[in-house]
């Protein structure tokens, strides 16, 4: 960027932009805390407006996160790593592990948050994904919250077919060793194929909440559809992830 360029930005990305910097650079490392916004006004001569908005760049990017009468710190979360390919493997699942212990590695991950409701209407949408005969007909929904390093970072809800998971684990809070992937396996419909769309967007505000975000934070959507080699829909779900807790890895064989 040109310093032309650089003075017709507002002073509050230039500031930002300084600030952002001294971060990667190690000037403040996570944890510390950065200059106030009396700090900023003083050194840059600016409003408490424009030091404000430049501070909530920072959190934005997820770079920083306020603390209730402390101030605004370099945050010290460290991204989840998500393996798109890797973790939906069979050998994966099928070894009796979580997909999401591909996530993780020493890293501790919980489900404080979940919900199992055995049928419930499908709905439109689900019935046409999963290619049910009528919205009418039962699904079992599983709604999951999981926290890493106390830090809500994502909410799941998936959707089978209920005739699928009807006596099996998959209608438990615990699926058991290698989760629904391996239950649906075990009664003769094991996936072999997923596709995934990924979407971004800003919060609702229920989402908002039950992952903690602070404002102006994206969250990415990532919709999967497991489908068994006779190329029946088994299982729909939709994740919601804070954007700033996540990069999301593929590997491709060119």
């Amino acid at each position: 960027m040109t310093d032309q360029e650089s003075g017709r930005r507002p002073k509050y990305q230039r500031i930002a932009d300084e600030l952002r910097t001294a971060i990667q650079s190690g000037t403040f490392a996570p944890g510390d805390r950065l200059p106030g916004e009396n700090d900023l006004m003083s050194t840059y001569d600016v409003a408490r407006m424009t030091a404000r908005q430049a501070l909530s760049v920072l959190r934005n990017e997820g770079l920083a996160e306020a603390r209730q009468g402390a101030g605004v710190f370099v945050r010290s979360f460290r991204p989840l790593r998500r393996r798109g390919i890797p973790r939906l493997a069979r050998d994966q699942w099928g070894g009796g592990r979580s997909v999401w212990s591909a996530d993780i590695e020493d890293r501790s991950l919980v489900v404080d948050q979940i919900e199992v409701t055995p049928a419930a209407p499908a709905g439109p949408r689900v019935a046409r994904i999963l290619g049910l005969g009528s919205p009418e007909e039962p699904v079992c929904v599983r709604s999951r919250r999981f926290v890493l390093d106390e830090k809500p970072v994502l909410v799941s809800v998936s959707y089978l077919p209920a005739s699928l998971a009807e006596g099996t684990a998959i209608t438990e809070p615990d699926t058991g060793p290698g989760g629904t992937y391996a239950r649906l396996a075990e009664r003769g419909h094991r996936p072999v194929r997923f596709r995934e769309e990924v979407r971004c967007r800003m919060p609702t505000a229920e989402e908002a909440a039950r992952l903690a975000l602070g404002l102006g934070t994206p969250v990415i959507l990532i919709s999967r559809t497991a489908v068994t080699e006779a190329g029946a829909a088994v299982e729909f779900n939709e994740m919601t992830l804070d954007s700033a807790s996540y990069v999301l890895e593929y590997d491709f064989d060119g």
